[in-house]
């Protein structure tokens, strides 16, 4: 049987940028699915694996053309399925753009391209005394155009903010191919509207981000205290966590570790990490008042009910800090898993994992949890057979969302919208905030061809 035609839109983009699209089936699979264990069913068209700024212009000139959807994507390590493609959609593939095109130590900031990796550009700023401070789980596998993309936060953001707050300026090429420059290289700067926060944590659905002006921190040498502290209960670890924010003690890391994570993550380490108690509190400080700080904490979390440990040595505190982030991977292990993302108040932690806790007995489920406890950002983890979320978990999610609101917060801290959470969209902004949202993602992509599906 002869191959299909190509589709008209291919054929133009082929034309034009030859090397740069791709169609052959394994990158087409790759496109379909991102690490939220979603997968479309069908293939997109192409993907376009762009390397300059001219080729991602050309490629929405010609998609605009034909009015063939676009679903930019980066490494594809989101959660949310934001940048999955899927039948008559062009990926447009930003992970080859990975250069730091300027470092400007006396500004403390870099330029960057979108598919540059957070870990690698870290690795590239450690020389010049610089670190960009985005620290998602992901860092040594997401770009930051991805990162700027949902808006991504992680084990640090709790002191030194979400990606927003470490974006200048950015350079973004619309759906009609045209290039905006957006933001500055000041620190501050208030004129009109501000785009750059709105193209943060827009997921694709207004404009291309070819390029990146971040804000840069010095690298600050001394010790960073690490505490360890084991509690009898999940509840007793978030009510502690929340005091920690009461006493007004802001540490850089402060994560949680429920007992059903701890058994997961003992597992894939080959370590014990049950054996003291059946929650992990992992709290770290940083900076000219770290040892004081860290002091304090130590007899705070004593008082909660925690057995709690310090340690000051580098390579410990690099080993604690691992365990956290092998989450993922220990998830992975146990099959298909909704790796969810709700955030509450944080003095509203203890009453979130309650709410959990009986919707696991309702639905007769474990539900491994784990939480930046620094700014209540929760991580329930939902596992499951086979590729389809089954019925009984988006049940459960459901019920989770809503409470998560019903607490003041919101049902996504970091991973974004993308397909997965859809649904539940209106609900929490609202018909008329919804319906301004709509109308401003018509005034950037008035015909709809930008990740079209997703979020909206």
């Amino acid at each position: 049987m002869p191959a299909a035609t190509p589709a008209p839109v291919v054929l133009a983009l082929a034309a034009a940028l030859g090397s740069s699209v791709v169609t052959d089936a394994a990158a087409l699979r790759d496109a379909q699915a991102d690490k939220s264990g979603h997968r479309s069913a069908v293939p997109p068209l192409a993907v376009v694996a762009a390397r300059t700024v001219a080729e991602v212009q050309q490629t929405l000139r010609i998609a605009s053309a034909h009015g063939t959807p676009v679903v930019t994507r980066g490494a594809g390590t989101g959660l949310a399925g934001g940048a999955i493609g899927s039948a008559g959609e062009i990926v447009l593939s930003t992970l080859a753009m990975d250069r730091l095109l300027e470092v400007n130590a006396a500004d403390e900031l870099a330029v960057v391209e979108p598919g540059i990796i957070n870990a690698a550009l870290n690795e590239q700023l450690a020389p010049h005394g610089l670190w960009f401070t985005p620290d998602p789980a992901s860092r040594a596998i997401s770009t930051v155009g991805g990162n700027i993309a949902t808006n991504a936060g992680g084990l640090l953001c709790a002191k030194y903010g979400v990606t927003r707050d470490s974006v200048l300026g950015l350079t973004v090429v619309l759906a009609d191919g045209r290039l905006l420059e957006l933001g500055h290289r000041s620190v501050k700067g208030v004129t009109g509207l501000d785009l750059t926060a709105l193209m943060v944590g827009s997921e694709g659905t207004l404009g291309v981000i070819v390029e990146a002006t971040v804000r840069l921190r010095r690298l600050v040498p001394g010790i960073t205290p690490t505490i360890g502290a084991y509690f009898a209960d999940v509840r007793a670890a978030a009510a502690a966590s929340a005091a920690v924010t009461a006493a007004g003690i802001r540490p850089a890391v402060m994560e949680l570790v429920d007992a059903a994570s701890l058994d997961a993550i003992g597992a894939l380490l080959g370590l014990p990490l049950r054996e003291r108690g059946a929650a992990y509190l992992l709290v770290q400080t940083d900076g000219a008042a770290a040892e004081a700080e860290a002091a304090q904490l130590l007899a705070l979390l004593a008082a909660a009910g925690g057995t709690a440990e310090l340690t000051t040595d580098a390579a410990e505190a690099a080993r604690l800090l691992e365990v956290r982030r092998a989450m993922h991977p220990a998830m992975e292990r146990l099959g298909t898993t909704l790796i969810e993302d709700v955030a509450v108040p944080r003095s509203a932690l203890p009453a979130m994992f309650d709410a959990i806790a009986a919707i696991e007995r309702k639905y007769g489920m474990v539900i491994p949890t784990i939480a930046h406890a620094g700014d209540g950002n929760l991580h329930p983890n939902f596992v499951f057979e086979g590729p389809d979320v089954p019925e009984h978990v988006w049940q459960a999610a459901d019920e989770m969302f809503q409470a998560a609101i019903a607490l003041g917060g919101t049902l996504t801290g970091e991973h974004g919208i993308g397909l997965l959470k859809r649904r539940w969209l209106r609900g929490e902004l609202g018909d008329e905030q919804f319906e301004l949202q709509q109308q401003i993602k018509r005034v950037f992509d008035p015909a709809g061809i930008l990740n079209p599906g997703k979020v909206f």
